[in-house]
């Protein structure tokens, strides 16, 4: 708490001393404004305040007449900052938070702290990501190398009613550098870092006649890990990509052009690593670590964890990962865009045709520890998605009525072809893991020995009659090693169809009217086979089950023979579904809509009101888990497989209300924009790993809950439903967003953001819009703020740009920094996931010739090598048995540990540049 205060005292210090907007270049279909200079600091006082262009309405705009929360943000500024993807963005725009955690192809964007955790394929993103006007069917595509771009709009709130995809909370829109018919020419770049990091990047422009430009952009990057696997002596999360991107421009005329986009990104990376959460500030992480107090660290380092991994310091990034397992993986992304716009007398036709291919495979020691309890093997049989993509979007657009109305109509669609494979197994050791835990942490405990079969010194009739039974099934769990599923392939067909308008009213010269209308209707089609090879699990089960439906059998022995049954078909590697197919089809139809009155009374000055109702597709939880966790008593293996229900994997639609004022302040050198926000999602769409499994839940609010707390301390199944007619909006996400700008001389720009939202659950929640019970793992989410959504978050820049006396060389001085507020890491908020607010900052000197066609900078990112973790989560499988150390509510999940995907450290190079 007091460095969430400091950090809003901070800000409030910062906005004594306004900030410069960031310039952009303008949209493809617009001609560069003479005004904007395209660098920091540079003609600005004499001419005022660069024009920025924008396209958030499909037209091309002035950011400040664009009655919308827009944050634009150009190649000079992110170049300055260090970005070489989406993730930098973090440091430029307040209100958006990206992140990667287990694997980059499912990265995360959040605007206003609400977004969707990227670790299940089957989940579309609430912040997707648009190439050039294409949509990327992941925001994990983001987190490519991006080569060249004009600019990036950071668009807040819901965005539907002008093409592409629904979104509910925001997008992120990237324009790439264009082809140029004026001049042939080029670009150079060379970097090289700390951790071995080398970056080449260069482009190439080239007039081939006076109606066809060609481009071609390039970078190749390499870099070592910021981990240190000390078991295998290997580096974790390195970098090892290229990306080459090609385009032409034709312009027959000044009334039809048309661009063609080919682009192409390799990765051939290990990642991405996780150490365990240990935190001497955090009170509810406090004994976690201690095998006095925690029997699952018992386990683990009697069978060869290295207590290193509980005692050291987890930002030292010394990680323990098992024997000969590996995070290595490949990723092949691949599309081809053709966009045409003709002027067709009164009105200007836009389309954008696209192809995109996206696969990427990962390896994994999936349990993040020494022991080796469970893993995916690297390659195409590991962890296997494939996005194939093809869209098609038509727009129309023009005046009527002498300009009276600006109207936009056109239609979109796209088909989407998912295909995963999946080949999740248990370990080497896990039996031996599996039968410990048993035994240390229950009546058994005298018994314990790790290196005995079973786990077990010796075997007393403890359990009566059923003691010979119990004894085989702790030695038939033993022996569950390197087994679990093989090639469970999802596939999930998508086809989205929309009819969107956009219009603008200019009811007066000073007032105008927005309104949009989107209708959607999608249909996904879905196919799974489940195979494994797990053939201890249904003996086990069947065994097991005898005991619990038995009359005599102790109450000991039924307990033994739960965990027993349990054990042996945990997760994924449950063979229930050996040999099953699935099918399923869900179809949805969705009006969504804006509305918008903004006015201006004096010509430096616009005042906005909005309302928008937004939609995101329902979908399937790519996870088996989802239909085969066990239920006992099964009745044999007979009552497991009639079990199986398609419908349990499915999630419903995301929908949002959105409502928004807000100011535009332009002056001559001083710009300054204020929003104020509320939005209310129904069936928010979470992800959440419990420690066996993937939880998918829709999440809403009730105002008249039956049955359960809903509460923290409600552990069992009973969190409450809701009669239908009182289910309400679940999620709330409200607060106010500033953004000033200042240039006070000819080359030197502060710019400064601020957000402070208030992001949180309803005090009563169910699990969707039909009212049904939240999960119990999501226990302590009602009332609470959402995950990774800190209240508070400010950014700040300085750029400074002065001439070297009269040598025609110019220097070049960049600060900026985001400070962050206190906020939660997990899907599920348990406390011990919890992130004290901290500050980054990022650096940058350098010298440049005479119109910048060389220049040698200097720079470093994270300057003060702050440690944070992007995400915690539950150590799979490791929760110790329930002890008086963690019983309390101050620990929802018990003696469960945590492990967390930490932040980047301290990075620091040189670049040199040239141009020609």
């Amino acid at each position: 708490m007091k460095r969430s205060l400091w950090l809003v005292s901070t800000s409030f210090a910062v906005f004594a001393t306004p900030a410069f907007a960031q310039n952009t270049a303008p949209p493809a279909s617009a001609p560069a404004p003479s005004s904007a200079s395209g660098d920091p600091g540079q003609d600005q006082g004499e001419n005022g305040p660069d024009i920025v262009i924008v396209s958030t309405f499909g037209r091309a705009q002035e950011l400040q007449k664009v009655p919308a929360a827009v944050s634009a943000v150009s190649a000079i500024s992110l170049q300055n900052t260090g970005a070489v993807d989406i993730r930098q963005l973090n440091q430029l725009a307040p209100s958006l938070l990206v992140s990667s955690t287990g694997n980059e192809a499912n990265g995360a964007a959040r605007i206003r702290g609400v977004g969707t955790v990227g670790d299940n394929p089957g989940l579309e993103s609430s912040v997707p990501v648009f190439i050039d006007g294409v949509y990327r069917s992941r925001t994990g595509s983001g987190l490519n190398e991006l080569g060249e771009i004009e600019r990036i709009e950071v668009q807040r709130g819901p965005q539907g009613t002008l093409g592409g995809r629904n979104s509910t909370a925001g997008m992120i829109s990237i324009i790439s550098k264009r082809p140029d018919f004026n001049a042939f020419g080029g670009t150079v770049e060379a970097t090289y870092g700390n951790y071995n990091y080398w970056r080449l990047g260069g482009s190439l422009n080239a007039p081939l006649g006076k109606t066809l430009a060609a481009r071609i952009d390039g970078v190749w990057l390499k870099r070592d890990g910021f981990y240190k696997d000390v078991v295998n002596n290997v580096r974790v999360n390195n970098r090892d990509r290229y990306f080459v991107r090609g385009q032409f421009m034709f312009e027959p005329s000044s009334d039809v052009s048309f661009r063609l986009i080919g682009d192409y990104t390799h990765r051939s990376e290990a990642c991405c690593a996780a150490t365990y959460v240990r935190n001497a500030d955090n009170p509810y992480v406090d004994g976690l670590l201690d095998p006095s107090k925690n029997t699952i660290l018992k386990v683990l380092t009697a069978l060869g964890q290295n207590p290193a991994a509980f005692t050291a310091n987890p930002y030292d990034r010394d990680i323990y990962v098992s024997p000969g397992r590996s995070y290595a993986g490949k990723t092949k992304d691949w599309g081809v865009s053709g966009e045409l716009n003709w002027t067709l007398g009164g009105a200007k036709l836009t389309s954008i045709t696209a192809y995109r291919d996206y696969q990427s495979n990962q390896g994994s020691d999936t349990d993040y520890g020494e022991v080796d309890i469970l893993y995916r093997t690297p390659g195409k049989t590991a962890y296997d998605r494939r996005f194939r993509t093809f869209s098609q979007e038509l727009r129309v657009q023009g005046e009527a009525f002498g300009g009276t109305l600006d109207w936009l109509v056109g239609g979109y669609y796209a088909n989407e072809k998912l295909d995963l494979t999946d080949n999740l197994k248990f370990g080497s050791q896990y039996g031996r893991f599996a039968t410990c835990r048993i035994v240390t942490g229950g009546g058994l405990a005298a018994l314990y020995s790790p290196t005995s079969p079973g786990c077990l010194a010796a075997r007393p009739a403890a359990f009566g009659a059923d003691s010979a039974a119990i004894y085989a099934a702790f030695d038939r769990l033993d022996l569950v090693n390197n087994v679990g599923s093989v090639d469970d392939v999802y596939r999930q067909t998508s086809n989205n169809f929309a009819v969107f308008t956009h219009n603008i009213i200019h009811v007066t010269k000073t007032l105008d009217l927005t309104l949009g209308g989107r209708w959607t209707t999608e249909t996904k089609k879905f196919n799974a086979t489940f195979n494994n090879n797990n053939v201890y699990c249904l003996p086990q089960q069947a065994a097991m089950d005898a005991i619990l439906v038995s009359a005599t059998s102790s109450a000991s022995a039924k307990s033994a023979a739960g965990a027993l049954a349990t054990l042996a078909c945990l997760g994924n590697s449950s063979s229930e579904l050996n040999g099953a197919t699935v099918n399923d089809k869900r179809h949805e139809n969705q009006f969504t809509g804006t509305a918008i009155l903004s006015w201006r009374p004096i010509s430096q000055l616009m005042l906005y009101a909005s309302y928008a109702r937004g939609y995101k597709a329902g979908g399937f939880n790519l996870d088996r888990s989802a239909i085969g966790s066990a239920v006992f008593p099964l009745g044999g293996a007979a009552g497991a497989q009639a079990r199986i229900n398609a419908g349990a994997l499915q999630f419903r639609p995301e929908k949002v209300n959105s409502f928004e004022a807000g100011a535009k302040l332009t002056l001559r050198d001083f710009t300054f924009n204020v929003s104020a926000f509320r939005e209310q999602f129904t069936n928010f769409q979470l992800n959440t790993f419990n420690g066996s499994v993937y939880v998918v839940q829709n999440i809403s609010g009730c105002s008249n809950l039956i049955g359960g707390s809903g509460a923290d301390e409600d552990t069992s199944a009973a969190t409450g439903s809701c009669a239908k007619s009182d289910v309400t909006y679940g999620v709330r996400s409200q607060g106010v967003e500033l953004e000033a700008s200042v240039s006070p001389s000819r080359y030197l720009r502060f710019n400064a953001g601020f957000t402070y939202a208030d992001t949180k659950y309803r005090s009563d929640l169910v699990g969707n819009d039909q009212g049904l019970p939240l999960d119990p793992a999501l226990r302590v989410l009602p009332g609470k703020q959402m995950s990774n959504a800190p209240k508070y978050v400010t950014t700040a820049s300085i750029a400074w740009t002065p001439p070297i006396g009269g040598t025609g060389l110019s220097a070049l001085f960049y600060v900026d920094t985001r400070m962050t507020g206190d906020y939660n890491t997990g899907s599920d908020l348990f406390p011990q996931k919890g992130q004290d607010g901290f500050a980054l900052v990022n650096g940058r000197i350098g010298i440049r010739g005479p119109d910048s066609h060389w220049s040698i900078e200097v720079w470093g990112q994270n300057l003060f090598n702050q440690g944070y973790a992007q995400v915690a989560f539950n150590s799979p499988f490791q929760a110790g048995s329930a002890t008086p150390n963690f019983t309390s509510a101050q620990f929802p999940g018990g003696a469960q540990i945590f492990s967390a995907f930490l932040a980047e450290p301290r990075t620091y190079g040189i670049t040199l540049r040239g141009k020609f």
